[in-house]
């Protein structure tokens, strides 16, 4: 492949991020490829330094090579990362990532960091429909994807002692922009993107990109489920000392949330209802009508889904100084708003008896929407829905990280740096309960009717609240969350020896208050008529605020030393101990009346041990660790409505290799994880007990071939059996998606490529709700998406 023709390899601007196909940048040439562990990383270490010669699991990932995976969205593209587990069945955000047998035990990406240019896009990755991956999109705007596990994350970065993963930006180094088209072959989509970097001068540099696109994504929601964009621009001056360098980030997306959705408990789907490309989605529910945080009638939209408004500026200055100092310094404002829409089953099971469970034995149902509206319902199943309706009135932050460095000679140095954040997490949950057949295809809303003819529902909505979960979830809260962290890190080298250590000091406070459920009489429909639902309409106690006031502290530390045994051979040690102060999710429980919270409660620490081996060949490189690690937890799940407080243990092996031979390369990764329940608690029953949705196997295997005018790919992603809960009854069977790509050159600057994901339709189950395989066989859960198939088509210029 010839250099020429290795540029118009850029591939498309990278829109797997968003279920449109994917894009990629230069195509890495086999003789670069095989510096693997010479990679130079900045993420998780106290220094720049190659990955040969680091303390510590780092993978630095490029575009091309993520590319291969043929990922629909940001978190798919995580699963080729060693030890991260990362299911990615919610859409465009919403996944659960976990890394190396570290606990799922809720939701989001609890212990693990996910930062743009070296800052968090959430200081907390587990808010409640709030997660981090919501707030980030990949496209071609990015240069790389790097990724710490362990180590030093702990003491790297506040809240983040599993790992981070950080996206960073080009900045126009390369003086080329392209323009690609992506459109979906079987499923609705379309989506364009572009970037465009180069020097105005000497010293000043600039980069632009984003990507705008709507279309209804790869299940049929029956509207247009995903629309918006996102641009992203930076400028950078350089000095004879130095840079400083501007950011700025606008992202507007609405995408649809994919919650759980009925299936039979091996994955196969329900008459009516394809596992594979259907959701509870529907064009004749695109409304609810609702009391806001300020107990105001309001309107919540379902084709808002996940909708992030996010606007960011930041800085970045990084100079030499005299005497052997230098200074770093990394700043962002952010202004976050938006909204989680989105429909769960509440229950699926026999429509007589969930009728009756409303209004009393002998109840009826009759179809609300569609053609049929007004005929009697008659099929043997239905559904209960809620609304997952969540505002989020702000989640804005300010974040600032400053770094001082000492050389001490030419192999030893000191850092001294402080970190402060502030986290506003202000949202409202405003959900409803309805009524919908099952049906895959724009399913009918349902009334259910008393007896003797009394109407117990509204167009298919029969409480505004949620009483078949006790009315949990009409919630408003308004919390700050502030965080001051000052660390060290000492990095020394002793002939082949290569010695760091670092302490972080993390101490934090949490204000505001928040406020539960109250039900009243009110005519939603302004009618003058009070119908049934009407009577008991769930509301936010706003005139009863319970308060947040308390204190949290932890000490992290980490200790590593690598050995180079040659030139091409290495080994590794690290003992790390860090933690996580616990934020939202501790209110409505975990929270006394004085605003206090107990320290056990508070700060959740893990520690990890690793030992490591990197071994390099002419074409071939293998990297493995060894881990273990001690996790305590805390947390609460919101649609179990259950708290947590446990402790898990996870040992295991993570291997990652690279390999080139000729025209072909290959990436691969295999991580091994043995965890159990050390202590519940809550549930001591579980105790012993494997964790949940944790596998023992998961795994990567990518190879690329490429030839004068293109490439060609295939990936293959997979995972053994898992527990779906963690009783340890309903297994998951285990599953190995494989997608497929190839990529021609039109000529000499446009290029088009055909990205095929789940090419085999495989089923695959990430989580369900159940953990016992009920009576009528049916399950709630999320699995992959059944295969598409997008064509983009790129122009680059320079």
């Amino acid at each position: 492949m010839t250099t020429h023709n290795t540029t118009l390899y850029l591939l498309s601007s990278l829109a797997f991020a968003v279920s449109q196909g994917l894009y990629a940048e230069e195509a890495a040439q086999p003789t670069e490829a095989k510096k693997g562990l010479e990679t130079i990383v900045v993420t998780g270490v106290p220094k720049r330094t190659s990955i040969m010669a680091s303390s510590v699991s780092v993978s630095s990932v490029s575009l091309s090579e993520i590319e291969v995976a043929t990922p629909r969205s940001t978190a798919e593209a995580f699963r080729i990362i060693p030890g991260v587990r990362s299911e990615s069945t919610g859409g465009e955000g919403n996944a659960n990532i976990a890394v190396r047998g570290l606990p799922v035990a809720s939701g989001g990406a609890k212990f693990l960091q996910l930062q743009e240019d070296g800052l968090p896009v959430m200081q907390f990755g587990d808010i409640a429909f709030g997660n981090a991956d919501i707030f980030m999109r990949l496209d071609s705007s990015v240069q790389t994807v790097e990724s710490v596990r362990g180590g030093s994350a702990s003491t790297a970065a506040s809240d983040a002692p599993g790992g981070i993963i950080n996206l960073i930006s080009k900045t126009g180094e390369s003086e080329s922009g392209s323009v690609a088209t992506t459109i979906g072959l079987d499923y609705d989509s379309l989506r364009t993107d572009f970037e465009y970097g180069t020097y105005l001068n000497d010293s000043v540099r600039f980069h632009i990109g984003g990507f705008i696109r709507q279309g209804e994504g790869p299940r049929e929601a029956g509207y247009t489920a995903n629309k918006g964009g996102q641009i992203k621009a930076n400028i950078t001056k350089e000095f004879d000392s130095g840079y400083v360098r501007l950011y700025y980030k606008h992202l507007d997306d609405k995408s649809i949330g994919y919650l759980p959705m009925p299936m039979y408990s091996d994955g196969s789907s329900i008459k009516g209802f394809d596992s594979q490309s259907d959701t509870t989605h529907s064009a004749q529910f695109l409304s609810t009508t609702r009391l806001d945080g300020n107990n105001q009638i309001s309107r919540g939209d379902m084709r808002n889904g996940m909708n992030p408004k996010v606007d960011s500026i930041g800085f970045e200055a990084v100079f030499d100084l005299d005497n052997n100092w230098s200074i770093e310094n990394r700043f962002r404002k952010s202004s976050v708003s938006g909204n989680f829409i989105s429909l769960i089953p509440a229950e699926v099971g026999s429509a007589n008896d969930i009728a009756a469970s409303i209004a009393g034995s002998g109840a009826t149902l009759s179809y609300a929407t569609g053609g049929s509206k007004g005929q009697v319902f008659s099929d043997d199943l239905a559904m209960r829905i809620h609304t997952f309706d969540v505002t989020m009135n702000d989640f804005s932050s300010i974040v600032n990280d400053f770094k001082l460095t000492k050389e001490l000679g030419e192999e030893t140095s000191l850092t001294f740096g402080y970190y402060a954040s502030s986290q506003s997490i202000s949202m409202s949950w405003l959900w409803n309960s309805y009524l919908m057949e099952l049906n895959g295809d724009n399913a009918a809303l349902l009334d259910v009717f008393a007896q003797n003819g009394d109407s117990f529902s509204d167009n298919g909505l029969y409480a505004y609240g949620t009483p078949y979960w006790g009315n949990c979830c009409q919630r408003n809260y308004d919390t700050d969350y502030e965080t001051r962290a000052p660390y060290v890190a000492f990095s020394t080298k002793f002939g082949d020896v290569s010695i760091d250590a670092s302490a972080r000091y993390d101490s934090g406070e949490a204000r505001g208050n928040y406020a539960g459920a109250v039900t009243s009489t009110v005519d939603m429909n302004r009618d003058g008529t009070i119908s049934i639902p009407e009577q008991n309409v769930a509301a936010i106690d706003i005139s009863n605020p319970s308060i947040v006031n308390y204190d949290w502290n932890y000490t992290s530390y980490s200790i590593g030393a690598n050995y180079q045994i040659d030139p091409s051979l290495a080994a590794f040690a690290r003992i790390s101990q860090g933690g996580r102060a616990n934020a939202d999710r501790l209110l409505f429980g975990k929270v006394a009346a004085d605003g206090s919270v107990a320290d056990e409660d508070a700060v959740d620490e893990v520690n990890q041990y690793e030992f490591g081996v990197k071994k390099r060949f002419d074409s071939l490189s293998v990297f493995a660790t060894a881990f273990y690690a001690e996790t305590e937890e805390q947390n609460f799940e919101a649609t179990s409505q259950r708290f947590f407080d446990r402790e898990y243990e996870a040992k295991g092996i993570e291997l990652e290799s690279t390999y080139f031979i000729d025209s072909w390369d290959f990436r691969g990764s295999l991580t091994w994880t043995d965890a159990e329940i050390a202590k519940d608690a809550l549930t001591p029953e579980v105790v012993g007990n494997t964790p949940r949705r944790q596998a023992d196997f998961i795994y990567s295997l990518m190879a690329r071939y490429n030839f004068e005018q293109g490439a060609a790919g295939l990936s293959f992603i997979g995972t053994t059996d898992a527990y779906a809960q963690d009783n340890n009854d309903l297994k998951f069977d285990g599953y190995t998606q494989v997608n497929g790509f190839v990529s021609y050159d039109l000529s000499e600057n446009l290029n088009l490529a055909f990205n095929v994901n789940n090419l085999f339709d495989t089923v695959g189950i990430t989580e369900a709700e159940e953990g016992s395989v009920p009576a009528n066989n049916i399950i709630r859960a999320r699995a992959i998406n059944g295969r598409t198939t997008s064509l983009t088509l790129k122009y680059l210029f320079n």
